[in-house]
């Protein structure tokens, strides 16, 4: 009989601890909607990409140093 490698087992160890779970797979659709909602939704919100406004490579790394520098000389 051949001896499996550690990540098969690693693998098959979590694959059947989660198959085995009651209230561990409705905890886990909730920590992942909470993802969700903290990763995609909040971004969409209350972090805007203001480097979509230029079109070239160029223009937006003008406008981070430009900020950089006007940030950093402005207490």
């Amino acid at each position: 009989m051949k001896k499996e490698s550690i990540p098969v087992r690693v693998f098959r160890f979590y694959l059947e601890g989660f198959k085995e779970m009651t209230l561990g797979k409705t905890l886990w659709v909730i920590i992942l909607i909470k993802l969700f909602i903290m990763f995609f939704v909040l971004k969409l919100f209350f972090f805007p990409s203001f480097l979509s406004k230029f079109d070239t490579k160029t223009e937006k790394q003008d406008y981070v140093s430009e900020e950089l520098i006007h940030r950093a000389i402005t207490p």
